[in-house]
């Protein structure tokens, strides 16, 4: 059975790492951006991450500006913003795209093992996302394609994809997740 630890990513300085350094601990993956209505949840990782790592928690961050362009700039200046404005201490990776043929080996299996999760409509900005979508694809909710920035996909301890979550997802819903796994 194909698990995350069949990958080998890029670290932001171009170095390879196996996705096997994580075996044993719960991830959660995220495509993130550094000029998204969602870039405040950077803070939310850090608190969750900050919380369980002693537990074997970990948050990989995989920039991606494949949505609004808004994750402009170089690996670097990225990571820069997050330690400056968000105090991000988990490992962040070279920037990827996560849909399309160039999509990251990674992201294409974990829209593999998960499709879209659904937007929590109360969040204010799911109508938006909703919207926009639907005007340039009225079936974008059947596909298996990541929709937006902060997409997340939760790993449990053996590799495996348990759970995706959309950005709108209440960082508790997340967390009480994380913590079935752990325990």
């Amino acid at each position: 059975m194909k698990t995350i630890y069949d990958f080998t990513v890029k670290d932001r300085k171009g170095k390879d790492v196996s996705m096997k350094e994580y075996a044993n601990e719960v991830l959660l993956i995220v495509n993130t951006a550094t000029k998204c209505g969602f870039t405040p949840q950077y803070e939310e990782l850090e608190a969750l991450f900050g919380k369980y790592r002693s537990e074997g928690f970990v948050v990989l961050d995989f920039p991606c500006n494949q949505f609004g362009q808004q994750a402009p700039g170089t690996d670097e200046s990225i990571h820069e913003f997050c330690k400056l404005n968000f105090g991000t201490d988990f490992p962040r990776f070279k920037k990827v795209k996560v849909n399309g043929p160039d999509a990251d080996p990674l992201f294409k299996f974990l829209q593999e093992q998960k499709g879209f999760a659904g937007w929590d409509m109360e969040h204010p900005i799911a109508h938006i996302l909703d919207d926009m979508l639907s005007k340039d694809d009225p079936d974008y909710k059947e596909n298996t394609s990541i929709k937006w920035n902060f997409t997340k996909f939760l790993i449990d301890k053996k590799g495996l994809v348990v759970a995706r979550f959309e950005p709108t997802t209440k960082i508790e819903v997340i967390e009480a997740e994380i913590q079935k796994l752990l325990h």
